[in-house]
């Protein structure tokens, strides 16, 4: 599923070639997505400016005079800017036309998104709960302690809760709690605000790399012009099950947590 790396990714890749432009057309093949497409929605956003693309967590917000077009990539959704005459192929369910470019949604799964919301988008129901974003100011230990106290659960199902910050799926959870050297089993109210300041510069540190590195290239995740990223040939232990540490040579583990796989050193996460 693209996380905030791959979203970021695609909102700096897509905003040149939308931002300041009028949306002239909308092409659906298939409305069925996780939210089937409204049937009016050339008539609602047609002839609309785009005045921002921002990213709110994993969604994209393409923010226009009296609303905003919601999109989310789902599990295996992406968007490539194409020329509109482009012939569609498979799971390219529908384009956002601007002249003479387009914008394509393609999405296998179906769990992708497109919305006209009128008003402000932050205010939606899908994003009025999200927590906190983790490249921002208020990511911080401060924050990340006071949010753990009294939690049961486990740190790295807490780090994917988006209710308190957005963003950080599977991946790069698994690769921020090895940096920062915690097991993923550590109970969330356990750590003490010196490990909390240790796993908040380990996020920090982690996203950053991965958006250098144009992000992880997922089974059916590319950046807008087609191209993939190459963060996975850094992982130290997402997906790498059996085969050494890349610090200290014991064998990565796996195990199911919050119906997840988590990878981890024993040895280098206490």
């Amino acid at each position: 599923m693209p996380e905030l790396p791959e979203v970021e990714i695609t909102r700096r890749g897509i905003e040149p070639f939308i931002l300041g432009k009028t949306i002239t057309g909308v092409a659906v093949r298939n409305p069925n997505l996780r939210r089937r497409v409204q049937r009016n929605i050339e008539r609602l956003i047609v002839g609309r400016l785009v005045e921002r693309v921002v990213r709110r967590g994993k969604y994209l917000l393409f923010e226009c005079e009296g609303g905003s077009l919601i999109v989310h990539l789902g599990m295996s959704g992406s968007l490539r800017v194409v020329e509109p005459q482009a012939p569609p192929r498979k799971h390219d369910h529908l384009d956002l036309i601007f002249g003479g470019t387009a914008l394509r949604l393609r999405d296998p799964r179906r769990f992708g998104m497109v919305l006209w919301n009128r008003g402000d988008a932050l205010r939606h129901p899908l994003l009025a709960r999200l927590g906190v974003e983790p490249l921002g100011e208020q990511f911080s230990a401060e924050f990340l302690h006071r949010a753990t106290r009294g939690r049961d659960v486990g740190i790295k199902q807490l780090l994917m809760n988006a209710n308190v910050i957005v963003g950080i799926g599977n991946i790069y959870a698994n690769e921020s709690l090895f940096a920062a050297g915690i097991h993923p089993r550590t109970r969330a109210g356990r750590l003490s605000r010196a490990r909390c300041g240790r796993l908040v510069a380990a996020v920090r540190d982690t996203l950053l790399a991965a958006l250098a590195a144009g992000g992880s290239s997922l089974r059916d995740f590319v950046h807008s012009d087609g191209a993939s990223g190459y963060f996975q040939q850094h992982y130290h232990v997402y997906d790498r099950a059996t085969l050494p540490c890349r610090v200290c040579g014991a064998a990565i583990r796996v195990a199911r947590l919050g119906q997840r796989s988590s990878f981890y050193c024993a040895t280098c996460q206490k």
